[in-house]
Parts: C-alpha cells; structure tokens; sequence
C-alpha cells in the first residue's frame, strides 16, 4: 500500500490523509505577461515575500521579470518556486495573479477550479471572460472594488492613475518647445506655461501637482463640484460650469453629463482654450466610452505649438483628433493619444500594483481554514467577483 503500509486499517490511512492535506500550503502563482503589450508584473519579490508570510506558497515562470531588471534569483532567495512554463505554474496553483486579461492561448491551460485575480477589463474582455466563467474559475477583477477606506489599500485605479497623471505632465512638457517656470533673465522675462487639467480625479489632481512643482500655472476642471476644494488645495484655479444636477455617482466617479450641460462646458471651454499652453485630459466614465469633450472647433481654438494630451484615448478620447499611441499634428497643435502608458514607467507601476493586490490576497486568504475564503458577505470580495454577464 506503499506510503499507507505502516497504517492498520481504513480509517488510520484517512487520518494520515486529513493531517497530511492539513499541512499543505495554498498556493499563489504568476506567469509572464506578454512584455510587446505589458511591462509590468503582478508580482514583485517583496510582494511575493508578504505572501509566503501569510502562510502562501508562491511560484512564477522561469525570466518572470528579467525585462525588469530583477533576476529569478532573487524570487529564489525568499522561497518563491521557479517553473519552468506558464503550463507548470497554473497547473501547480491555487489563484493566480495577473495584470491584464489571460490570453486565448492561457485560456486553455487555466486550471478549473482555481482562482484568477487581476485587472482584467470585464467591459472590454467579456468572450474571455466567458470562456474562463465556464472553467468554473473565481474570477477577481480589481478595477471593481467599491470605494471604501478598507480598499483603499487594493485600489489599483487609484495607484496607477497617480503615475498616469504624473507621467502625463512629464510626456506633454517634454512635447512643449518652450519653457514651463517662469523666468526672469537679463535678456527678459520667460512667461510661465499656462496649463489646463479636464477632470479632477486621481489622475488629474496628481497631474496639477506636478504641473504646478514645475512651476506652471494651472487651471483644472471637473463635472463634481466637490473637486473644486481639491483642486484649489493643490494651487490650482477651479473652471466651473453652472448646474443644478448632482454629476458625482455614490462610488464617487463622475456621472455622464446631460446636453444641456455639455453646452455650457464648451462656452466655458472656447475661452480657457485660447488662453492654455498644455492640456491634459482625463476625464473617463466607469463602464463607458470616454466623453468627448474637445471638439475639433475647441482644438482648433488653440495657440500653434499647443499641447493637448489625452490619457483616455484607448477608451475613446476625450479630445478630437486624438489616435491611441499616435501624435497628430493639427495646425500645429499637437495631439497626443496615450496607449500602455504605464509601460514608460514600469517598475514603480508593478510596485505599486504588487502592493495593491498583496492587500487584497490577504483579506482573501483565512489563515484559520489555510484557505481562500470567497466570503459574498465582504463587500469587496463580493463587488470585485465577476459572476456572470
């Protein structure tokens, strides 16, 4: 009876069987992303650490990270498991962490049963999505978790949105041939760059804190008259639009706006256009295209060598003429359409995201049962589980 011999009867090789299936470890595995299209990684060996600390076993596919810089080595030194194929990782493990959506290909070889967490696009993915639901897999889609303080520690939107609006103003000073800060020289004065933030969230409010480190002066404006205190706290002049509807959501994401209220937006828009050097757009609706809010007149307002940078481009665009990784010159307007942009910055945004899903492992994980808990009466467990369409 090979490793049951020195047990005596049935009921002793159920006992060995219960306390040996008692010892063993969940465990949490990562695959390479496709580096053409994502650069980042869902698992970082301090992430990976964190979770052996909570009782986990981790393993990943063999140069998981090599584009980064960080050897298996490393993963090697904290017991992180290397495999040698994406097939041998999720044939070995309990959830695994992703950054985007699995691939066809990945499809195929997920395990049934098991768990999938990542930012997997449900709107955008959904014939994925459908063949996974169908493995029987637990699907955990990280951009749907409510916005509550006891998520704030997994909001990926939050995390990589704050690099989004950061990286925007870098990439769009970088695209300006003139200089941002005022300076005052012998040969004269150098005017300050004067820039426009559309939308107020994450992305935004980071965007007009970088902008205005680099000593521009800056406007912003937002659907939510809530963010006009935001934004004045950042040393920004809030542009409002008179309304008399509520646009902010009970989750806190902007509302789309009424037509009523898109007239009086562009009134607003015709003067503040004419006036700003560099625009950043970042105004995106959960769930729906991007609104439009530049019009091809309201661009064309715009001084030649103006900048208009649109971060919602892959989700439609906020502005005319803006293509997803494309620079459209327009009467010598540049147009700006932003595509993987997290790619530029790589491993402060795997960090971040590592972080975030670290977090929600760990309210995943019961370390009592020494198993995942799908616990529906969680409201981020049961607002971040994708059940069907």
């Amino acid at each position: 009876m090979g490793n049951y011999s020195s047990y005596s009867n049935i009921s002793d090789i159920s006992n060995y069987v219960t306390l040996k299936s008692k010892k063993l470890k969940m465990i949490v595995g990562s695959i390479k992303e496709n580096t053409v299209l994502e650069k980042r990684i869902s698992l970082t060996p301090e992430s990976a650490k964190n979770i052996i600390g909570l009782g986990l076993k981790v393993c990943i596919e063999k140069g998981y990270a090599l584009h980064l810089g960080i050897d298996d080595n490393e993963y090697k030194n904290i017991g992180v498991e290397i495999k040698a194929s994406s097939k041998e990782v999720f044939n070995s493990s309990d959830l695994i962490t992703k950054v985007n959506c699995p691939s066809e290909d990945e499809i195929g070889i997920l395990k049934d049963n098991s768990i999938l967490i990542g930012m997997l696009n449900p709107s955008k993915n959904r014939n994925q999505i459908d063949k996974i639901i169908k493995k029987k897999i637990k699907l955990f889609s990280l951009e749907l978790l409510p916005r509550i303080t006891r998520a704030q520690s997994m909001d990926v939107l939050s995390s990589q949105s704050n690099l989004a609006g950061y990286r925007a103003v870098i990439e769009s000073v970088a695209e300006f041939e003139k200089a941002v800060p005022m300076m005052m020289t012998a040969a004269g004065t150098v005017p300050a760059a004067k820039v426009l933030v559309i939308g107020a969230g994450v992305a935004g409010l980071q965007a007009i804190a970088t902008a205005k480190r680099l000593g521009a002066i800056v406007s912003a404006t937002d659907v939510r008259v809530a963010s006009k205190e935001q934004v004045e706290s950042l040393g920004g002049k809030f542009l409002t639009v008179e309304q008399n509807e509520d646009m902010e959501t009970t989750g806190g994401y902007a509302k789309e706006a009424s037509d009523e209220y898109k007239k009086k937006q562009a009134e607003m828009m015709r003067d503040a256009l004419k006036k700003n050097d560099i625009v950043i757009c970042t105004a995106l609706i959960p769930g729906k295209p991007a609104p439009r809010i530049l019009t091809e007149d309201l661009v064309k307002l715009m001084k030649p060598g103006s900048i208009v940078y649109d971060l919602a481009a892959e989700q439609g665009g906020n502005s005319a003429f803006s293509e997803a990784g494309k620079i459209n010159s327009v009467d010598g307007i540049k147009i700006i359409g932003v595509k993987n942009l997290m790619n530029n910055l790589p491993l402060t945004a795997s960090n971040l995201y590592a972080k975030n899903l670290f977090s929600f492992i760990r309210n995943l994980y019961s370390k009592e049962k020494k198993d995942f808990n799908i616990n529906l009466e969680d409201e981020i467990i049961e607002k971040s589980l994708i059940k069907s369409f």
